[in-house]
């Protein structure tokens, strides 16, 4: 096999497509680019795919509001009267315990706020507690344990 004998594989190239070259090819005249405007002229495919034509593109049309925090904690909140309904004195209350009944999201850190009465005294793991909250539990004899 010599040098001048090697060719590409069979369906690996395809024929040049000449334009320009009168009416009887199909693409005389306007080459298949139809008529004017910008994307007949040469350098178009230079644009960027948000382009829009010289229009006030989409991303300043759209109005800009606030921003979200990167430190921002979002938590899945459980009151003192839910505490109250669900649970018998003494019991321990952890996120996993919360998770089971259904009363917390799954994924998310546990806070217990302050809203209604807690009459029996409960062991209660949290990642956060309102101050109210750890008031209450502990004036009736309970515990509040803060879990990283």
């Amino acid at each position: 096999m010599k040098l001048h004998e090697l060719s590409p594989k069979e369906g690996a190239t395809k024929e040049r497509k000449r334009v320009g070259r009168g009416i009887g090819s199909g693409l005389g005249k306007t080459c298949g680019k139809g008529h004017k405007g910008q994307k007949t002229r040469s350098g178009d495919r230079n644009l960027p795919s948000w382009f829009e034509g010289g229009q006030t593109p989409l991303h300043k049309r759209v109005p800009k509001r606030g921003f979200k925090p990167l430190e921002k904690v979002e938590y899945s909140v459980v009151n003192l009267r839910t505490l109250e309904r669900y649970f018998q004195a003494g019991e321990e209350i952890t996120p996993e315990v919360l998770l089971q009944k259904g009363l917390v999201k799954k994924g998310m850190p546990v806070k217990i706020l302050g809203d209604g009465e807690l009459t029996k005294p409960l062991r209660v793991k949290a990642h956060a507690f309102s101050n109210s909250a750890k008031e209450k539990i502990t004036a009736v004899g309970g515990t509040c344990e803060e879990i990283r």
